[in-house]
């Protein structure tokens, strides 16, 4: 069934302080005609000048998103945005009296709730929506961060922040955004964060006025100073809120996505709408089966890894199609065709060697299992399935690499092991 455009029902508004400002902000939705899109309007300035909230028009920092148009802008954009993603209105103006939208408290779930109970009123124009017909990537080597978008059968997001050089290691979420309903009550709620060392330096700068722990979660050195976390994983949910919002700069909803981001933010959350407009073959920089036959020394029928999607310094991303044509299925429980495990395995550790084969230091060398660790199965891999395997290293040296890996079809881990590597000369 055709899904037609929608516009809220009735007006609705909020009013709260702005982060930077401090000062009282009114914001107004409104309801707007077919193909109008989201459309910000400076009711404070002659003329109350418009912006779309387009893509074209983003500008982004380290923190967040803004718009700007001839000299106009709007500053952190990304809740407002992320609310209406995630309750799949298409065309509202957005009526604001100042630079920025109220902070409220640090999430999208006032957005969220208010445009719930606005409701939507359907239009006759066919909805715009986004659904990856391969895996789209975009990502930073320099920090080995990334961001991507999978086929799937519903939408879900996983994403890990890490935590460079303090003790609280990585906050994970993996969640559905599958209706208004779950989004409200799964990824909505999940507030900003900064560190504090960030804040005590942007408030001697006359910055973030209104911020404070009622709409933040801080970070001091390795502890988190609230006591009123929403979820253990707050962090990685509200890091996956930003990259709905910024991804809905496309201009389009998305349908049957998995987005995976691994520390990735606003640069590359614009970078990837950008990519979501242009649409095509173009899956941006990967590694073929020609290029990766330059650096693993398998062939038929044991070389298994068909893309390398991402090499960064210490992380690889590959992707292995499974098809009903593998050679292993027609032995392997032929009426009921499963991948055997070690194979699953197998894929991982080839992964695995690209990444430590790409190093200079390990180039001309032969990676040999030396130990297989906390190997665990969680779910059969069948033919059709995408099997992506993300591979971490732990330790690398002259002659050995330890590395974490771990397999995914769609949002579910299948399986997941360690491997230390024997790195021997060819010769």
């Amino acid at each position: 069934m055709e899904e037609k455009q929608c516009s809220i029902k009735k007006e609705a508004s909020i009013e709260g302080i702005g982060l930077h400002t401090g000062k009282t902000t009114h914001l107004k939705f409104k309801s707007a005609p077919e193909d109008t899109g989201v459309v910000f309007v400076r009711v404070d300035l002659p003329g109350n000048p418009r912006i779309p909230a387009k893509v074209e028009h983003a500008n982004h920092s380290d923190r967040s998103t803004s718009l700007e148009k001839d000299g106009v802008k709007i500053n952190i954009i990304e809740h407002v945005m992320a609310a209406v993603a995630g309750v799949e209105i298409d065309n509202l103006l957005v009526e604001i009296d100042n630079s920025e939208p109220p902070v409220l408290d640090g999430s999208s779930k006032s957005w969220a709730d208010i445009l719930i109970k606005a409701g939507k009123n359907f239009q006759n124009k066919k909805k715009e929506t986004f659904t990856p017909s391969f895996p789209y990537i975009v990502s930073n080597k320099e920090n080995d961060s990334y961001l991507m978008l999978l086929p799937a059968k519903s939408r879900n997001v996983t994403y890990t922040f890490e935590f460079a050089d303090r003790k609280l290691g990585k906050n994970t979420c993996s969640v559905s955004f599958e209706g208004e309903k779950v989004f409200a009550e799964q990824i909505a709620p999940a507030r900003t964060f900064g560190f504090l060392e960030e804040v005590l330096s942007l408030k001697e700068k006359g910055l973030i006025k209104g911020g404070s722990l009622e709409n933040a979660v801080v970070i001091d050195g390795d502890k988190i100073l609230n006591d009123d976390l929403r979820f253990s994983n707050e962090i990685a949910r509200h890091k996956a809120l930003d990259v709905i919002g910024d991804l809905f700069l496309s201009g389009k909803h998305l349908k049957n996505t998995h987005i995976i981001g691994m520390k990735s933010g606003h640069a590359l959350n614009i970078q990837m709408a950008k990519k979501i407009i242009k649409g095509g073959s173009d899956m941006g920089e990967f590694m073929d089966i020609r290029e990766i036959k330059k650096i693993l020394p398998h062939r038929y029928p044991f070389l298994f890894v068909d893309r390398i999607l991402s090499l960064g310094k210490r992380r690889a991303v590959g992707l292995k199609l499974v098809t009903g044509g593998e050679s292993f299925f027609q032995g392997h429980f032929p009426d009921f065709p499963v991948m055997p495990a070690v194979l699953t395995l197998e894929t991982m550790a080839q992964v695995a060697g690209v990444l430590l084969l790409s190093k200079s230091e390990s180039k001309g060398k032969l990676p040999f299992f030396a130990v297989i660790e906390n190997a665990k199965f969680r779910k059969p891999v069948l033919p059709g399935d995408q099997l992506l395997i993300e591979v971490e290293v732990q330790k690398l040296k002259q002659r050995t690499g330890k590395v974490h890996a771990f397999a995914t079809v769609e949002d579910k881990i299948v399986a997941e092991a360690d491997f230390i590597f024997s790195l021997v000369d060819k010769n």
